[in-house]
């Protein structure tokens, strides 16, 4: 497991494709791959950039990283370490790392918690969650990323109203790389199914009461009824980290 403010480049290939060829593999693969399985859009994605694809994971569940992982083996799984994380979200990070055919890269802001109080004022995420989020998430992953032309996440439509145009393959124009979401059209019902019969690793906070983990600070178990992301950010008007928008 390799742990750095930036991620280790030297050991990354050279890149394959210009920006512009970038763009058109995202929209042609978004059209060809819409309906395809989620391990046949991992292998495109293996075969077309290589090793300058990497996977992000919140270490919700490791189900993203599994598939990955069986497309190909020693896949960078880039894990964002706010400071702010659960025990059990570090623990599912180390396991992964431990059992998984993946290379788990920990990446730390450029302040630390103590850093940031001392800048920004104490519990910056009880005042001003969009500016902690941007400075321990956003900024972070941007930096991350610079090495890779694409990167998957494990958005799924169902999810929350903001996420439910997921493209399975898309451009994020922001970062200028291809954006890949493989179980985007998976239901919540697919991913047990799949859990259970990979043996894939999920953190313990969810069979806690925690329908979606983030930031300890920033997350509380869910209530019946409730969505499952209403355990974020609660009391506040705020429902996405900014990773996504």
């Amino acid at each position: 497991m390799t742990t750095a403010q930036e991620p280790v480049r030297e050991s990354l290939p050279a890149q394959r494709h210009s920006k512009a060829e970038l763009r058109r593999l995202a929209l042609e693969a978004g059209r060809a791959l819409e309906d395809a399985d989620a391990l046949d859009v991992m292998r495109w994605a293996a075969d077309t950039f290589g090793h300058r694809f990497c996977v992000t994971s919140s270490m919700e569940d490791a189900v993203v990283a599994h598939l990955a992982s069986r497309a190909l083996p020693g896949v960078h799984v880039v894990f964002l370490d706010t400071g702010y994380h659960f025990p059990e979200t570090i623990g599912t990070r180390d396991a992964v790392a431990a059992v998984m055919d993946v290379e788990v890269i920990t990446v730390t802001p450029r302040q630390s918690v103590a850093e940031q109080d001392a800048r920004q004022g104490a519990r910056l995420h009880d005042r001003d969650p969009d500016l902690c989020c941007a400075l321990r998430k956003v900024l972070p992953l941007e930096e991350s990323l610079r090495g890779y032309d694409a990167w998957a996440t494990g958005l799924r439509r169902e999810e929350s109203p903001l996420r439910s145009l997921t493209p399975v393959v898309g451009w994020d124009d922001r970062r200028k790389k291809v954006k890949i979401s493989p179980i985007a059209r998976w239901s919540q019902q697919d991913v047990d199914r799949y859990v259970a019969e990979h043996g894939v690793l999920t953190n313990p906070l969810l069979s806690d009461g925690y329908a979606s983990i983030g930031c300890a600070p920033c997350t509380r178990r869910v209530q019946d009824g409730e969505d499952a992301r209403a355990g974020r950010w609660s009391g506040f008007d705020k429902t996405e980290c900014g990773l996504h928008v």
